[in-house]
C-alpha cells in the first residue's frame, strides 16, 4: 500500500460517550493516523467533548440551532488544512487497523476520483434487517462509478455515505463544497455534483467500519420522510440519475429473499410493514410543501431544518 499523505479526520458529534469505548481504541490503532482530528460537537452534555479533547482532538462547539448536515461539514472543511478529508459519524467504528489508510488509498488511485466511501458492516448484535440493509448497500466487490454508468446503476450511481467517506479537497471545492442547508443526504448531493463534473465515485469494499441502525418503524418513517424531502428539493438528481422507486422494489425483494435464506420467514410480514412505512414517509416527504410547518417538524428526524423553512 502506498504511503499515506496527511489527511484530516472530521466527525460531527452529539453525546457520543456511549460509542467512545469502541471508537477511540479503534482510532488509536489506525496504521495511518490523521494529521488533524476535528470534532464538530453539538451541545453534548455527557462529557464526551472532554473525552475527545483528552484524546487529542480539536473540538469545535456547534450550537443546536446552527447544526446542519451539509452546513456543519462545510464549515469543518474550512477549519482544517489537509488536502484530503475523511468524514465519519460518531457511531461508525473502524473494523480493521488499516481501514482509514485503505480508504484514502482508494481515493488516491486516480486523480479523477472525487470521493471514496467504505464498506459498512452491521454492529455486533444487530438485527437481521439491519444486517441485510448493510449487505444490500455495501457489497463485497469494489466499484468505480462515472456519470456514464447511470443507465446501469440508476440512483445508486451517486450513492455515498459520510459515515465513512474520503474527499479530495480540490474536487470538493470544484463542485462548491457541501450544500449549506439540506435536511440530510449531503453525501449523495456532493457525489452527484462530482459525477456531473466528470469525476468518479469510488466504493472500496476492503475499507470497513461497523455501522448500522436498528430503527423502530416510526423512526424509519421519519427518516424516509426526510429522504423524500431531500430528493424532491433536489429534483435534478432524479432527473439525472433516475428515480428511487425501482431501487426500493429491488430492496424489498432482496430483503424477503434474505429472510427466507436465513430461515426466518416469519419476519417477512414485519419487514414488509416496515418497508411500507418507509414508502409512506418518502411519499409524504415528496409532498412536504403542502404540509404545515408544525407537522413537518413533528415527523422529521431533523426538526431544526424547518426553522425558517416553508
Amino acid at each position: 500500500m502506498m504511503s499515506t499523505p496527511p489527511y484530516a479526520l472530521i466527525i460531527p458529534t452529539r453525546n457520543s460517550a456511549d460509542h467512545l469505548p469502541r471508537l477511540l481504541p479503534a482510532l488509536r490503532q489506525q496504521t495511518a493516523a490523521p494529521a488533524e482530528l476535528l470534532i464538530m460537537d453539538t451541545a453534548s452534555t455527557d462529557g464526551s467533548a472532554e473525552q475527545w479533547r483528552d484524546f487529542g482532538a480539536r473540538v469545535v462547539a456547534v450550537q443546536p440551532g446552527q447544526f446542519n448536515h451539509g452546513g456543519t461539514r462545510r464549515l469543518a472543511s474550512s477549519l482544517v488544512r489537509a488536502d484530503y478529508l475523511i468524514y465519519m459519524t460518531q457511531d461508525a467504528v473502524p473494523a480493521t487497523a488499516d481501514a482509514l489508510q485503505r480508504l484514502l488509498a482508494a481515493l488516491l488511485e486516480d486523480e479523477r476520483i472525487g470521493v471514496a466511501y467504505g464498506r459498512q458492516r452491521p454492529h455486533p448484535g444487530a438485527s437481521l434487517l439491519a444486517a441485510h440493509a448493510r449487505a444490500f448497500n455495501y457489497p463485497p466487490e469494489d466499484q468505480l462509478r462515472w456519470l456514464a454508468d447511470a443507465p446501469r446503476f440508476g440512483i445508486k450511481t451517486c450513492f455515498n455515505s459520510d459515515a465513512f467517506a474520503a474527499y479530495r479537497r480540490r474536487a470538493l471545492e470544484q463542485v462548491g463544497g457541501f450544500p449549506e442547508h439540506v435536511i440530510g443526504t449531503e453525501d449523495a448531493y456532493v457525489a452527484a455534483r462530482m459525477l456531473m463534473a466528470g469525476m468518479a465515485v469510488r466504493y472500496c469494499a476492503s475499507a470497513e467500519v461497523f455501522h448500522s441502525h436498528d430503527y423502530r418503524i416510526s423512526e424509519e418513517f421519519r427518516r424516509y420522510f426526510d429522504i423524500g424531502v431531500f430528493y424532491h428539493q433536489q429534483s435534478w438528481i432524479g432527473e439525472t440519475f433516475g428515480q428511487a422507486g425501482g431501487e426500493g422494489l429491488r430492496y424489498v425483494r432482496s430483503e424477503c429473499r434474505y429472510l427466507w435464506q436465513q430461515r426466518r420467514p416469519q419476519l417477512i410480514p414485519a419487514a414488509l410493514l416496515r418497508d411500507a412505512a418507509k414508502w409512506l414517509g418518502y411519499r409524504l416527504g415528496a409532498k412536504a410543501t403542502r404540509l404545515p410547518v408544525a407537522l413537518k417538524r413533528r415527523i422529521s428526524m431533523f426538526p431544526p431544518f424547518w426553522n425558517g423553512s416553508p
